[in-house]
């Protein structure tokens, strides 16, 4: 089974668009308030989120994180701020326009657009709080087992498969029109 989802994940995205998404959801972790959510990333990563180190480094390289020596935690740079409001943007344009269609109708219009379909999945749980706890985004999918350690299920192929599953009709349905 782990084959075959390490070969859906290669034709979902790949390894560089994971770690671009993965630091697009670290990014709003450090945003956000400990009281909505937030994370302060230390510089050290405890095991339990020892996954995230790669996406972090990503991010420190692409100028859109830098370390805070006195703390020794990952602060977010004014770059880093832009980026998120972009994609913010980005995001919210998603949902205002599509919030009321259907998922095939959605699929339809993103791939006339030549726009990434996982992106815009993404974009749109990550915006509307869907993936802020990832262990309750597993159990009201109904996945089992349920990986806890949620940077472990944020950066594996299940998290992505699972993803794509809501627009896998839409696709299988809208690739059967075009024969």
């Amino acid at each position: 089974m782990t084959t075959d989802l390490a070969l859906v994940r290669t034709d979902l995205l790949d390894d560089d668009t994971m770690l671009r998404y993965v630091g697009i959801y670290l990014l709003k972790k450090l945003d956000l308030e400990p009281a909505d959510g937030g994370i302060a990333f230390p510089v050290v990563l405890p095991s339990e989120l020892a996954p995230l180190d790669e996406a972090l480094q990503h991010l420190a390289v692409e100028d859109l994180l830098e370390i805070d020596h006195k703390k020794g935690v990952w602060r977010i740079t004014k770059a880093g701020l832009a980026y998120l409001a972009t994609t913010i943007d980005e995001a919210t344009d998603l949902v205002d326009e599509f919030d009321d269609d259907e998922t095939e109708d959605v699929v339809a219009e993103l791939r006339r657009r030549n726009l990434d379909l996982m992106r815009a999945r993404f974009l749109w749980g990550w915006y509307d709080g869907e993936l802020d706890d990832l262990v309750a985004f597993q159990e009201q999918r109904g996945v089992r087992p349920v990986e806890r350690l949620w940077a472990f299920h944020l950066t594996s192929n299940a998290f992505w498969v699972e993803l794509a599953k809501d627009f896998e009709g839409a696709v299988t349905h809208d690739a059967d029109d075009d024969e």
